[in-house]
């Protein structure tokens, strides 16, 4: 029997979650600790399957398979494509940096304090999430993906509404309030998108009689299994309308702002940078692999949203005078990048929004991370009770420059090499749209630097004089992810390698072709053809 890798990869951290929530209450730092050696279990454990992954194989590898629930055709099957391996990878290693920058987010406000945080079930919840997020990435049974792909939300809700941003420390009665808020938002949105979803899950299994990706797939291809269009058509509506909640898209992402908001820094990066990529990925492996026909028809209509998110998104990002809800805006627009990449059919825009996907989560984390650390110091969200951080805090003001241009797709940083082939990729079918999206990259270059200009340059506000730079933990924390948004940039062919084949096999699913270009040659005769 082989060693299930795909299944203990995703139990590690789960069993790491049970460990650290049943820590003695007074041991803090044997929980924190605990809970950061079980993460980076996690990530030795990703990168074995990055390392036992071939790209020129098998389509799904490290399989395993085993009957569950048989009066339902409920297996517990799992597998991995190339942008399975490289969103398991991201989850794994950004969670020792959220639990790292996360230290004392989860401590008492206040020594004997009444109000007593359990630092413990923060750890814990954090761990939770990391192994339901895996196992969604391994997931090919359907029934099985939407289990955790819904118990995700639990451990999310109570980190949102339970441990709110430090920023709020002064006024307990209106943070707890608008932390609840956020929280119940982010709850309902996705829950309604799930129910929808679970129909479509039940409906699926009516037409198909089971709920196996790889066997509806071969159904399929060899002509047994036909699906009326009608049929098809709102089996893909019920489950588009989940992951779009969840990526987020307009008008779907509402709840967005408001939870990562509320979260802390931590907790935001887990949100945008970690669970909401379950959606977009869902979307090429379940949209794409279920519903091919129905995925083209409803193409022109998605194209359209996505251009939406990354105009709407990077406007609303210009005007927002809170840090984080800038950032959460700023992710709206990209993951409308992402959507349209995927749905423009090609291979370049597929590749692009795999690597979008992986290089959003590096970057937004650097950000989010270093302005977790600028708020946490200043006790405010506000842009305009900073200025002039750069002279007190040079480090800090560096790295939140270097995050900033990287969530502004800037040449040699890693999410400029994913922003450019998703436009190549929408260029080459969708010409017009394509040039309707570089928009956003304009708005982006505006929104991050007057962010820095506004909060790190001009005269020293009075109440950051005494602001310290970075300490040895967040600096370590930081200085990985900015030298990852630096190797990506400079050599992304370590992830392209591993993505493009599971693209191709994504294209062959909706029987497209990238559209071949038309150069004008010159013909023996003189004249000019194409």
């Amino acid at each position: 029997m082989t060693f299930p890798l795909l299944t203990v990869t995703a139990a590690v951290p789960a069993v790491g979650a049970v460990l650290t929530a049943a820590v003695p209450a007074k041991q803090r730092t044997a929980a924190k600790w605990l809970a950061l050696l079980f993460s980076l279990a996690t990530l030795a454990l990703a990168v074995l399957v990055a390392v036992r992954f071939e790209p020129g194989g098998a389509r799904y590898q490290l399989t395993e398979s085993h009957a569950w629930i048989a009066d339902f055709g409920v297996r517990y099957e799992l597998g991995v494509d190339g942008i399975g391996v490289a969103l398991i990878a991201l989850t794994a290693l950004l969670i020792p940096f959220v639990i790292g920058a996360g230290w004392n987010d989860a401590d008492p406000l206040e020594t004997n304090s009444s109000r007593w945080r359990p630092t413990q079930g923060f750890f814990a919840l954090i761990l939770m999430v990391e192994a339901m997020v895996v196992i969604s990435f391994e997931a090919t049974d359907v029934f099985l993906f939407y289990i955790f792909f819904e118990a995700m939300l639990i451990p999310m809700y109570f980190l949102i509404g339970g441990f709110g941003d430090r920023a709020h420390a002064g006024s307990d009665e209106n943070a707890a309030a608008q932390r609840s808020y956020a929280a119940v938002k982010f709850l309902l949105y996705n829950l309604v998108g799930g129910l929808i979803m679970l129909a479509a899950v039940i409906g699926l299994y009516v037409v198909a009689g089971n709920f196996s990706l790889q066997e509806i797939a071969a159904a399929r291809a060899a002509g047994t299994l036909d699906m009326a269009t009608n049929t098809e058509r709102l089996l893909f509506l019920g489950f588009f309308f989940a992951f779009a909640v969840k990526a987020p898209l307009w008008p779907l992402h509402t709840w967005l702002p408001n939870a990562m908001g509320e979260a802390t820094a931590p907790v935001a990066v887990l949100i945008t940078a970690v669970v909401d990529k379950v959606g977009t990925f869902a979307m090429l492996r379940f949209c794409l692999g279920l519903f091919p026909e129905a995925s083209k028809w409803a193409t022109p209509v998605i194209l359209v949203l996505a251009l939406i998110s990354i105009v709407y998104g990077a406007l609303l990002a210009v005007g927002q005078r809170d840090i984080k809800r800038l950032v959460a805006y700023a992710s709206i627009s990209h993951f409308g990048f992402i959507i349209l990449g995927i749905f423009a059919m090609t291979s370049q825009g597929q590749s692009g929004a795999t690597l979008y996907m992986v290089n959003h989560g590096i970057s937004t984390a650097a950000l989010m991370l270093v302005a977790g650390f600028l708020i946490s110091r200043r006790g405010s969200r506000l842009i305009a009770d900073y200025g002039g951080v750069q002279k007190v805090a040079p480090v800090l003001a560096g790295t939140f420059l270097i995050g900033g241009l990287a969530t502004l797709s800037l040449p040699g940083l890693a999410p400029f090499v994913s922003e450019f082939l998703v436009l190549v990729g929408t260029f080459a079918r969708y010409p017009v749209l394509g040039a309707i999206a570089t928009i956003g990259i304009v708005l982006a270059a505006l929104y991050t630097l007057v962010l820095y200009q506004r909060t790190m340059t001009g005269p020293v506000k009075e109440e950051v004089r005494t602001l310290p730079d970075l300490r040895p933990r967040e600096l370590l924390v930081v200085a990985p992810l900015i030298a990852l948004l630096i190797g990506l940039g400079v050599y992304p062919k370590v992830l392209t390698d591993i993505v493009n084949p599971a693209v191709q096999h994504t294209l062959s699913d909706v029987k497209k072709t990238d559209p071949k270009p038309e150069v004008a040659v010159e013909a023996k005769n003189g004249e000019a053809v194409k």
